[in-house]
C-alpha cells in the first residue's frame, strides 16, 4: 500500500470515530490528497474499491454536511466532488450541536440522582464543562476563520 493511500486509510477510520461513515472518511482522505478538480463517484469507487451504492450514501452524507461541493466540469455530464473550502470548520460546527445533547444527558443525570451532593458532582462537571466549550467555541470558530 503506497503512503497515499494509507493515509486514505487512516483518514476513514479517523472520520469513522467522530461520525461519518469509515467509506465517507475515507472519500475524505481521498479528496485531501488529491488535486483541486475532485474526483467523479466512479474514480472514487475505482481509487477507494467501494461499491457504487456505498459510494453514493458516503457522497449523500458529505453533500448533506456540507463537507463537499458538488460540480460540473464544462461539458461533461458527470458531478465531481471536492472539499468545501471550510471543510474543518464546518465539521467542527457539526460537532458542536453535539455539546448540547452533552448538557442534556447531564440534566438528565441530575435530575435521576436528586439533592445527593456527591452523585451531583461528576454530572455537574460534565454539564459545565460542555456549555463552556459551547460558549466558547463558536468564537473561537469565529477568530480562526477571520485569520483566514
Amino acid at each position: 500500500m503506497s503512503d497515499v493511500e494509507d493515509f486514505t486509510e487512516e483518514a476513514g477510520l479517523f472520520y469513522e470515530r467522530l461520525g461519518l461513515s469509515r467509506t465517507a472518511g475515507r472519500v475524505v482522505g481521498h479528496l485531501l490528497v488529491a488535486d483541486d478538480d475532485g474526483a467523479d463517484a466512479p474514480g472514487l469507487c475505482a481509487q477507494l474499491s467501494v461499491a457504487k451504492s456505498s459510494m453514493s450514501v458516503a457522497l449523500r452524507q458529505l453533500d448533506q454536511a456540507g463537507m463537499v461541493d458538488r460540480f460540473r466540469r464544462r461539458g461533461e455530464r458527470r458531478d465531481r466532488y471536492r472539499l468545501t473550502e471550510d471543510v474543518f470548520g464546518r465539521a467542527f460546527r457539526a460537532k458542536m450541536a453535539e455539546l448540547d445533547a452533552f448538557q442534556e444527558l447531564a440534566a438528565h443525570g441530575l435530575a435521576a440522582v436528586g439533592d445527593d451532593p456527591r452523585r451531583r458532582q461528576r454530572l455537574e462537571n460534565m454539564r459545565d464543562m460542555y456549555a463552556f466549550m459551547a460558549e466558547r467555541f463558536p468564537a473561537l470558530l469565529d477568530e480562526w476563520e477571520a485569520t483566514r
